[in-house]
């Protein structure tokens, strides 16, 4: 009985919160790494930050999963539509407006003359943008914020709940964890983000929005060679 007891205390905050503010902090190290300059691994560490940071948040959603409650997917063509509408949102300036190419960033060709680490740093790209950051920032926006907003014991909320300020606050959140260049699209993002959590409540379906949306980037990415989107 008190196991049992005790197991319906157990707080949620950490398994939601965790992984993103692990990703954010180790994100936020790549720009003083690279004021440091000197040899390769300081002025790019991009290179072995990121395949870093996608092992240590993946260690901690496989940690913590049980926390989680994803939902049956729900509403599949919608959440599809809504992916492909956000990566043409992403994508417009420089696809259809003219705007300059956005070509510094994360160069995997850099590498190419070694088959073997080219490959490797671009499959763990991949898995960072279209696996890792999906699950963890959706957990975190959708999973955790658009409920904490309503009620601070977040857990007992229904997921896709509505409230303008919890809408509000995520949509604003995510759009200040993007460089400035891209507010416009994130504001955008979030907001439609939001509105597929409140159609088909379903955890699992805002996770495949945003994996179909980062896997088309990506790919468009690797077609382009616009590092600056990674």
């Amino acid at each position: 009985m008190d196991s049992a007891a005790d197991s319906k205390t157990i707080n949620p905050l950490p398994a939601y919160a965790l992984p993103m503010v692990f990703f954010v902090c180790s994100l936020a190290l790549v720009s003083p790494l690279k004021k440091i300059g000197g040899p390769f691994w300081l002025a790019a560490p991009e290179f072995w930050l990121y395949p870093l940071q996608t092992v240590c948040c993946g260690a901690l959603l496989l940690w913590f999963w049980r926390n989680y409650h994803f939902h049956a997917l729900a509403q599949i063509p919608f959440t599809i539509a809504t992916a492909i509408l956000v990566f043409v949102l992403w994508i417009s300036p420089q696809s259809f407006f003219g705007f300059s190419p956005r070509t510094d960033g994360f160069n995997p060709d850099l590498l190419v003359a070694h088959p073997v680490v080219y490959w490797s740093t671009v499959l763990l790209r991949f898995l960072r943008l279209v696996i890792i950051v999906p699950l963890v920032e959706e957990i975190f926006w959708r999973g955790l914020l658009l409920r904490y907003f309503i009620d601070e014991k977040f857990d007992r909320v229904p997921f896709g709940s509505f409230s303008w300020v919890s809408f509000a606050a995520v949509t604003v959140g995510f759009v200040f964890v993007h460089s400035p260049a891209d507010w416009l699209a994130a504001a955008v993002t979030g907001a439609l983000y939001n509105l597929v959590a409140y159609r088909t409540k379903s955890l699992s379906s805002c996770v495949l929005a945003h994996a179909v949306t980062n896997l088309l980037l990506g790919i468009w990415i690797m077609t382009t060679k616009q590092w600056g989107f990674w």
